[in-house]
């Protein structure tokens, strides 16, 4: 387990840089954590760092967005925000996209934990306490 703690939100693009080393060999991310915590702007910097040749925004409304890397790599960046269930998310096919080998980062990704378990992932619980500090706990 990785905790990492900041106050600084132009902090960010060296907080992302700290999880890329220890992980960017995994290639499925979810990412937990209450509405407005960080969610997709943690994203946004971690596919910057990666090469995104492309402006990273919520999936909210598509559920997926993809992302082309420099390096003929993708990142798939999902958001089952408005999944109600497990059936939804086989209708986009995840099972694919996981087995794609492409970087996969799942934004509310508890709808899609059954799926998960199959799958060596990593796990990024976002937190932020009342002084507007920020919490990122990493588990493999």
């Amino acid at each position: 387990m990785i905790r990492i703690e900041y106050t600084d939100i132009n902090k960010l693009a060296e907080v992302a840089n700290k999880i890329i080393e220890r992980a960017s060999h995994m290639r499925i991310w979810a990412f937990y954590g209450e509405m407005g915590v960080g969610k997709t702007t943690l994203i946004a910097e971690l596919a910057r760092q990666l090469g995104a040749t492309t402006i990273v925004s919520s999936p909210t409304f598509a559920i997926v967005n993809e992302y082309q890397l420099l390096n003929d790599e993708k990142i798939y960046h999902f958001d089952f925000y408005r999944l109600a269930n497990l059936n939804e998310v086989f209708d986009i096919g995840l099972d694919e996209y996981l087995a794609s080998g492409h970087y996969c980062f799942m934004e509310w990704p508890e709808v899609a934990e059954p799926i998960l378990q199959q799958y060596s992932f990593l796990k990024l619980l976002l937190e932020q306490n009342e002084k507007g500090n920020r919490y990122i706990t990493i588990n493999v």
